[in-house]
């Protein structure tokens, strides 16, 4: 933890790697429950991507060494959960009030382990937060709707329905703080840096060798708002039907969601059809319900895009034209061109045309009259 807490001077400074050199052979034997496990694999993902990107996207590595890679790998495999930092560790994990009594809001919060990027990577975390808590009644109102489905509970079904897409509408609110607590040119030539992954990584193109765990090098994708488990089951509730390789990205992102959070969509997806139900009912209120649902999912997509584009490509622009305003806190990346990661996500994919395909595919699931 004294590594962990210590990250953003010892990424600045430069020493990080020797750090890590120095330290024991550890070991996951003693960790005691599901808890400490998850608090484990957060520092450990924390404290790899300060090793691998120390140097920024020019000074990568091509091993992590014995110490720190088995028992991550080891780690990782108990809870199901890939050797990577993913949403899960960076977001789901990385919270705690400052008063244990006070609210769930961004003033009574802060990260349990930061990286280089200051208030930007702070807000960057919370913020993203707290589009998940706005998310969590709609989560609730698909556990509603399912068994409503099933007894035709007419009623039951279209208050979870405008629940849901009340949900929605507050993730897009909850999302517009962004503009309020992070800096574009600290995310995109810092935080950005920090959550890239080592699977189609120009700049890694090889992968990661885990030293003591695998002789090949692996690739595994960086963190990435796909790999919430909200959208998904949204999706899946909805009959969103994404085109093909925007699919098999979004299924591959779930490798990386916790196993109950991936159960959970997978229950979603076998569970019965709810736009079926709702094109065989001829019921107006559910169909209205319904694309409420969808419209406020594909406005929150056209939303986010709107950030990225802001985060990325102008921020991209200004760092390539010279014109980048250093932040404070900035990392050993901060204004350096642009790379040839530039046009793609933190997870490694090529963004924008990734978000827009799925903002046109959420809007064609509207039902006609």
């Amino acid at each position: 933890m004294e590594v962990a807490h210590e990250l953003p001077q010892l990424i600045e400074s430069h020493r990080l790697r020797s750090r890590v050199h120095q330290m024991p052979q550890l070991s996951p034997r003693h960790l005691r429950g599901r808890e400490e496990l998850h608090l484990a694999h957060l520092v450990l993902s924390f404290i790899t991507m300060g090793y691998v990107w120390q140097e920024g996207e020019e000074g990568t590595v091509q091993v992590l060494p014995r110490n720190l890679a088995v028992p991550y790998w080891e780690v990782s495999e108990a809870l199901g959960l890939p050797p990577i930092l993913s949403h899960a560790d960076f977001v789901l994990a990385n919270w705690r009030r400052k008063d244990p009594n006070g609210p769930l809001e961004i003033e009574n919060l802060e990260p349990i382990i930061t990286l280089p990027g200051a208030e930007s990577l702070r807000g960057f975390v919370l913020v993203t937060l707290l589009v998940e808590k706005a998310a969590v009644p709609g989560i609730k109102a698909i556990i509603r709707a399912l068994p409503a489905i099933l007894q035709r509970d007419e009623e039951t079904l279209q208050r979870a329905l405008e629940e849901l897409a009340g949900a929605i509408e507050a993730m897009r609110e909850a999302l517009r703080r962004m503009h309020d607590h992070v800096d574009p040119a600290v995310f995109y030539a810092v935080i950005r840096i920090f959550l890239s992954g080592w699977k189609d990584n120009p700049a890694m193109p090889a992968g990661l060798v885990y030293e003591g765990v695998s002789e090949e090098p692996l690739g595994f994708s960086g963190g990435s708002a796909a790999q919430s488990s909200v959208l998904h089951a949204f999706d899946e509730l909805l009959g969103i039907q994404h085109r093909q390789d925007t699919a098999a990205f979004l299924h591959r992102m779930r490798s990386y969601m916790p196993p109950p959070h991936r159960a959970f969509v997978e229950e979603i997806q076998r569970g019965p059809s709810l736009k079926q139900h709702v094109l065989s009912s001829g019921d107006e209120r559910l169909r209205a319900a319904f694309n409420h649902c969808v419209s406020a999912l594909t406005d929150f997509r056209s939303y986010h895009i709107t950030v990225v584009t802001k985060y990325v490509a102008v921020a991209a622009a200004k760092a390539r034209a010279g014109r980048a305003e250093p932040g404070t806190g900035a990392g050993p990346a901060l204004g350096k061109a642009p790379s040839a990661l530039e046009a793609k996500g933190t997870g490694g994919s090529h963004i924008f045309s990734f978000l827009k395909s799925i903002r046109d595919t959420t809007r064609e699931g509207m039902i006609s009259a």
